[in-house]
């Protein structure tokens, strides 16, 4: 039987990949590179770079781009045999990953490489991946003795399986729930976008009445608009306590004991490897060099900007309290008073956005903002086959009408979908034998669909996090480095991958820019004047409790690794808990459990780099600051951030590649600028 997976094909054959056909293609491909490593490192001779590491380069490639198509279906499109075939070889593709990095080998030949002549006529992209080899194979044990090396491929093997369960948990818990509302009165205040979502929800499952999930689109209206209090209350807490000890399916996809379980192994990894804990384990590939520098830069922006969300929540409980004889402000009331107070404020809604903001005209207007900016051409190549029918594929050509990548964009939320929205890496720049393999990237967001006879409508929000993923999007395809290893975001530390994404950001927030992506559904008019100075004067509207929601996550994340807390569930709420006396300004209740639901550090690669958000946004806003100067559309400005940053891949040091942009070291005035406080603003006392 023909295996799609294993056919050279330019892009995956979603319409025919199936499960029965994962274990089998990973199984063959895993052999295949075993046998060509072990054929290589016989040959006698000195190595090079053309007889050992393009040829793996090559076979590496080809076990990427199919592992790469079975990810990416294990989180948009899961189902019970998916997720069966998937789980089956993740503890094949952790073994092979550990036994590459412990083949004393390919160290020595790789060693040999780095030491010889051949090596100082290398360019400066195929030295970084030799000398980022060389690092990962001591990340990897190379120097453990053999006892350390098979309990270090055990732990690693152990960790991948229980991400990945923490993940399906996740998925499991957040579509285990839904509330299913027939007294229409009980939703007064929200609106008819989110009323007609919950509708369009029961119909799909033959119901009568308006079903609300914990799919973001459905769950935010309910917070920010609903006026029965018992309504918000209801869903934060299925919201909270998902994939917890706690809540209406309590126990049911607990992620408590894998949290425990993960803070172990990965303490253990570290120790094993000679560091004191996991956050110094992590840092090894990062730019901050110390968890002293990060603990340093968490708490001087936690000090900056306390105070405003201090001010900013006493203002909404007066508010509450004043206005509508609230006096016991709680969690699940925070965005429904915000909302009411932006508006009395500023008399402006998310909401007020929503027309202006069809999803269609959205896109083409981001494809316009990047066009101004860095010389592209964006469009839609049909006849793609993708995993579902809303998904599309664009091929992004530049100024010369060169094909420099593709992407496929997968923009709604639906069942079996993981939440959130991410970039990946469906096939990667390299330069083969014959020819250029261009840069393929998944774009996957959770926005809300199109609603009966209506186009989707965006929050600006959601616009907002559209940029954001293209702006990953752009730094893995417009790359001009030919080495799969440090190609797109391969090998950029990870506290500087966020620079291109929060980056595009700015643009969401500029007149010229806005005129390219707003455009009314039904009238076709621009945003009117005194909609954007609204949207504008409310930018910065409670920007100082985001602030500080922001850090502390990042310090949870970081004081968790780094501490080495975490030995049970109760040592990692009393945690959170600390973090939050210290930083935050909302007392969460009791019950809650965000944590069981932190796929970030639990599931995901941010575990001891949550902090990146902040420490990019840091160097974004600072570059944009440029653009601030030159003007936003300025050519030359947009050109030099085109070649200085998304061109170079992880091919040199980030910090190098923003002083070039830049001329100067990065500072944190920008930051503060945007989140409407002044660099000298007063630490709390």
């Amino acid at each position: 039987m023909s295996n799609p997976l294993l056919e050279n094909l330019t892009l995956p054959a979603f319409d025919r990949i199936r499960p029965e056909h994962i274990e089998p293609a990973i199984d063959q491909l895993l052999e295949e590179h075993r046998a060509l490593l072990n054929a290589l490192l016989a040959k006698p001779g000195e190595h090079t770079w053309e007889t050992l590491l393009q040829p793996l380069e090559e076979k590496e490639d080809q076990l990427h781009r199919a592992w790469s198509a079975v990810r990416h279906l294990h989180s948009v499109a899961d189902n019970e045999q998916l997720r069966d075939a998937y789980n089956a070889c993740v503890p094949k593709m952790s073994d092979h990953e550990t036994a590459l990095g412990q083949n004393k080998d390919l160290f020595r030949a790789c060693q040999t490489l780095a030491e010889g002549e051949a090596y100082a006529r290398l360019d400066i992209a195929r030295k970084k991946i030799i000398d980022n080899t060389l690092r990962d194979f001591r990340l990897s044990g190379i120097d453990l003795g053999a006892t350390a090396q098979d309990r270090y491929r055990a732990l690693q093997q152990q960790l991948s399986r229980l991400h990945t369960r923490f993940e399906e948990n996740l998925l499991d818990a957040t579509h285990g729930w839904a509330r299913l509302v027939t007294d229409k009165s009980l939703l007064s205040g929200l609106p008819d976008t989110a009323l007609e979502l919950a509708a369009q929800s029961a119909r799909r499952q033959d119901r009568s009445g308006w079903l609300f999930t914990l799919e973001y689109p459905s769950y935010a209206p309910v917070m920010m608009y609903a006026d029965d209090r018992a309504l918000r209350r209801e869903l934060y807490t299925a919201y909270t306590t998902r994939a917890s000890e706690l809540g209406p399916n309590g126990g049911q996809w607990d992620n408590g004991p894998l949290m425990v379980e993960i803070l172990s192994l990965r303490q253990e990894l570290a120790a094993l490897l000679g560091y004191r804990d996991y956050a110094e384990y992590s840092l090894a590939k990062k730019m901050a060099d110390t968890p002293q520098e990060v603990m340093a830069f968490l708490h001087d922006l936690a000090a900056r900007s306390k105070a405003a969300a201090q001010r900013e929540f006493a203002t909404l409980e007066k508010f509450a309290a004043t206005e509508h004889g609230l006096e016991d402000l709680r969690a699940w009331d925070i965005p429904y008073y915000s909302e009411k107070l932006r508006q009395q404020q500023f008399d402006f809604s998310q909401e007020d956005l929503r027309p202006y903001f069809p999803a269609d005209q959205v896109v083409a207007g981001l494809f316009a903002v990047v066009s101004r900016l860095y010389g592209l051409n964006i469009s839609a190549r049909q006849g793609v086959e993708a995993w579902h029918s809303e998904v599309r594929f664009f091929e992004v050509r530049d100024e010369r009408g060169e094909l420099r990548g593709a992407f496929y964009l997968d923009l709604y939320a639906r069942p079996h979908k993981r939440g959130g929205a991410w970039m990946d890496e469906c096939v990667v720049r390299r330069l083969g034998r014959d020819a250029l393999q261009t840069p393929v990237a998944y774009l996957t967001c959770n926005f809300t669909p199109p609603l009966a006879q209506q186009p989707a409508l965006l929050t600006h929000d959601e616009v907002l996090t559209l940029f954001h993923e293209f702006g990953h999007g752009l730094h893995h395809i417009l790359t001009q480095v030919d080495y799969a290893g440090v190609s797109g975001i391969n090998g950029v530390p990870w506290d500087a991958v966020e620079l291109p994404s929060q980056f595009l950001e700015n643009w969401c927030w500029e007149r010229e820019a806005l005129d390219l992506c707003a455009r009314h559904y039904q009238t076709g008019a621009t945003l009117p004047a005194d909609l954007f100075e609204r949207m504008q004067r409310a930018r910065t509207f409670h920007a100082g409790m985001q602030m500080v929601r922001q850090l502390e996550l990042a310090l949870f994340d970081f004081r968790l690794h780094h501490e080495r807390r975490g030995q049970d569930t109760r040592d990692i709420q009393s945690l959170l808990d600390e973090v939050r006396r210290a930083v935050a300004v909302v007392k969460a209740p009791p019950d809650n459990r965000f944590q069981h639901s932190f796929g970030h550090i639990f599931a995901g690669g941010y575990a001891a780099g949550y902090y990146s958000y902040k420490w990019a946004e840091v160097l974004s806003a600072d570059a944009f600051s440029r653009f601030e100067e030159n003007g936003i559309f300025d050519a030359a400005t947009g050109r030099d951030f085109l070649h200085t940053i998304l061109e170079q891949g992880g091919a040199r040091e980030p910090m190098d590649l923003f002083v070039e942009f830049r001329g100067r070291k990065p500072a944190i005035d920008a930051l503060l600028r945007h989140s409407g406080m002044t660099p000298d603003t007063p630490a709390p006392r």
